[in-house]
């Protein structure tokens, strides 16, 4: 649903960019790149017997990006020869700026069309389901969201500012019919009854990338950390199909969803056990950082290689971590509790720890203070506004235990002077 897309001009955050590409995927691009060149001109108006489907496309773990699945708009015609796909999805790596505005935060995403069975075809390629709602509407209701579609594709209304979790390409499906059909259209929103934060919603599609999870959960911040309302789970496409099952066309006093069509459901495939995951990478680097403390202690000397290191670490992710928060417009990044464990401060110390003599006398007090504040942070991990990643815990113990010892150390070394 967010983050990397395939490599197009024009790229979509759907597809799969790392699938290796077979005849058909191919043909399938080749498609779709010749369809921006299809001009709207020729479909000034639908036929009565035209439908208007919500599609929904299945996640798939390849990438984190994808882990959220996708969402769009259909339309159908086929006494207009019409079947067509509309993506609020889409972002051009060649826009001025790109690199720069996507830095800041300013992530400029666009709409576009594409024919449909190609789409559909891609997605089932990729083993990813394909569920289809056809909606109960008036030939009039069909007609006022073609038009609005095939005005909103056009170059110079197609651009949108995008927000990962308030204006993505599942809530625009949710706000043309919202914004075409005013009032006519209403969710009920009462069949959720779950109480989750945006955080716990985007792990729930995590649980299989436990890296993308902690590198989300390094980077943004309190923000996410706010209850979601039902109105807002609708930033993910499985809660757009949701909310479009209980929704209702209040001009004919039925459901919105007339028929729910299940084009593809791919059989279930068994998770891999991984070996390379952040409690074992995390919870051996504790146990080695645990015996070179404990080397360090009894030779009344510390291993300046793994302090400068670790944090030097800490402090460039502390920097970067302040300035999303600071310099760009990342509002989700802002209030980051992450700033607790990774002190942006931190970056200055491997111009002291590398010394072997001369030690600066305030260094002693330094670590006596990163020791409270590790100590403190682990012992209200829990208990904070922010939900910080568990991977985490094992990290932060090497770092209160390496600045404990460098603390107790010169310590000794100031009284023995």
């Amino acid at each position: 649903m967010v983050y990397l897309q395939t490599m197009f001009t024009k790229q979509s955050i759907c597809p799969n960019s790392r699938t290796t590409l077979s005849v058909k995927s191919l043909f399938v691009i080749s498609w779709l790149s010749l369809l921006p060149f299809y001009s709207f001109s020729q479909l000034n108006t639908l036929s009565p017997h035209a439908q208007i489907s919500v599609i929904t496309f299945g996640p798939t773990q390849e990438e984190l990006y994808s882990a959220f699945g996708h969402s769009g708009i259909r339309v159908y015609d086929s006494l207009g020869n019409l079947d067509l796909f509309f993506n609020y999805g889409v972002f051009n790596f060649n826009q001025p700026n790109f690199y720069l505005n996507f830095t800041r935060g300013h992530l400029l995403y666009s709409v576009d069309v594409y024919p449909y069975p190609a789409f559909r075809e891609y997605y089932i390629e990729n083993k990813r389901f394909v569920h289809e709602q056809l909606l109960n509407l008036t030939p009039a209701q069909a007609q006022k969201i073609f038009s609005f579609l095939a005005w909103n594709v056009q170059p110079e209304n197609k651009d949108y500012l995008y927000d990962y979790f308030y204006n993505n390409c599942a809530t625009k499906v949710r706000d043309v019919f919202e914004h075409v059909l005013n009032e006519d259209v209403a969710f009920d929103s009462t069949f959720i009854q779950t109480d989750y934060t945006i955080r716990q919603l985007t792990d729930l599609y995590l649980q299989q990338q436990p890296w993308g999870d902690l590198g989300i959960d390094i980077c943004l911040g309190l923000p996410m950390d706010k209850k979601a309302r039902p109105y807002e789970y609708m930033f993910l496409p499985d809660y757009i199909e949701s909310s479009f099952d209980h929704a209702t066309n209040q001009f004919l006093s039925l459901p919105l969803v007339k028929r729910k069509i299940v084009v593809f459901e791919p059989a279930i495939e068994k998770i891999p056990f991984q070996w390379f995951h952040p409690w074992v990478v995390f919870g051996l680097l504790l146990l080695a950082g645990a015996w070179i403390t404990h080397r360090d202690w009894r030779r009344a000397k510390t291993s300046a290689w793994l302090d400068a290191s670790l944090f030097f670490v800490c402090g460039v992710i502390g920097l970067l971590l302040l300035l999303l928060w600071t310099a760009t417009d990342h509002k989700a990044a802002a209030k980051n509790f992450n700033l607790l464990w990774a002190l942006p401060t931190h970056f200055i110390l491997i111009f002291f720890l590398l010394k072997k003599r001369w030690k600066p006398k305030w260094l002693k007090n330094y670590f006596l203070v990163t020791t409270l504040i590790y100590a403190l942070l682990l012992g209200f991990w829990f208990l904070l506004p922010q939900a910080l990643s568990v991977y985490l815990i094992p990290f932060v113990c090497l770092l209160l235990m390496r600045s404990a010892l460098n603390f107790l150390l010169l310590k000794r070394v100031s009284s023995a002077s």
